[in-house]
């Protein structure tokens, strides 16, 4: 486990997690390992996890059987592919992914010979969000004093190094999850070129939702009484940004670590000074540290899915219902007005 995140750390972390099944109806029939390549008269799409396979399924509609390599309820930064998904793969039409998030992923796409290989890390900027445990912004004179306490956290940054990189979870950020789309778009109507206008009319229909999403979200978080937001890992906060909120973290990009008792009494302390009223967790992980925080703070909990897979714990079918309960969540705790 800590080899495997200190390797995601290392490399210029890419996109987003996110696993399971999306529109299921479109892949009923593939709910077998990934990869079925020539075994149907349609393009054969593997998707490494949730947030690809909806796009795969949004943009190519009717034309396309996708199929996902990770299961639905499971951490896709864990997963494992199995002999016959790896071999499977190389029979795919194409593979979309997000390289480094899963190096299993990236090993076994690494010696498929699949002809068309769409690495979503390279469709939009990924940013560094820097210490995501220690981002909170006062202002300057905040910073001073955290900067006359850094031998106080010394200890805790260097266990913590290892969150300090890329951001993958591009696809909570609706205009980048849309430059992303742009550029699956483009790379389907090359391989596939018979059905691009169709890709082209499906794709110019999720940017018009994902354009709503964007809208709603602006519209719903613009007047709040508060800015800040207590989660169980750093997964919003490019979502964050978007929206001029400030994230707080639990845990840092690894949803499976362990807060340090100093970070426990610093959110306990900020959730008074900034008026949170919530302590969001998720559904794919342990929410024990999550509401012990809450129970201690004397706040309230809710979800807040980072969006790594639909299951039936899910609020909503889709990425856009689940984005659309993730803002309802937020509006409430933030106190939109």
């Amino acid at each position: 486990m800590n080899a495997r995140r200190r390797r995601i750390s290392g490399i210029a972390v890419t996109a987003a997690t996110a696993i399971g099944l999306g529109t299921l109806s479109a892949c009923s029939s593939d709910s077998s390992a990934a990869g079925t390549g020539g075994n149907t008269d349609k393009f054969d799409v593997v998707a490494s996890f949730y947030p690809m396979q909806y796009l795969a399924e949004q943009i190519g509609g009717d034309h396309v059987n996708v199929t996902s390599l990770t299961e639905p309820g499971q951490e896709p930064h864990d997963l494992e592919l199995s002999a016959k998904q790896t071999a499977q793969m190389g029979e795919a039409d194409a593979v979309l992914y997000l390289k480094s998030l899963q190096p299993a992923v990236d090993e076994a796409i690494a010696q498929s010979d699949v002809k068309t290989k769409i690495d979503a890390a390279t469709l939009t900027k990924l940013e560094d969000h820097g210490n995501v445990e220690h981002d909170h912004d006062h202002g300057g004179e905040e910073h001073a004093e955290e900067d006359a306490h850094a031998d106080e956290h010394a200890e805790d940054e260097h266990a913590e190094e290892g969150e300090h990189a890329l951001d993958p979870h591009v696809w909570l950020d609706p205009v980048k999850y849309a430059e992303i789309a742009e550029g699956v778009t483009k790379a389907f109507e090359k391989a596939d070129p018979d059905h691009a206008d169709d890709y082209r009319k499906n794709a110019d229909a999720l940017a018009e939702k994902l354009t709503g999403l964007d809208t709603a979200f602006k519209d719903g978080l613009k007047n709040t009484d508060s800015k800040v937001f207590f989660t169980n890992h750093a997964a919003f906060g490019y979502l964050a940004e978007r929206y001029g909120l400030t994230q707080e973290a639990i845990n840092g990009l690894d949803p499976e670590s362990e807060p340090s008792p100093a970070r426990i009494k610093e959110l306990q302390t900020e959730a008074k000074a900034d008026g949170v009223t919530t302590v969001f967790y998720e559904t794919l992980v342990s929410d024990k540290t999550a509401k012990t925080l809450a129970k201690d703070a004397g706040l309230k909990t809710d979800v807040l899915d980072p969006l790594e897979g639909i299951t039936d714990k899910s609020k909503g079918d889709d990425y856009l219902a689940v984005m659309e309960s993730n803002l309802k969540a937020l509006e409430t705790a933030l106190g939109a007005k």
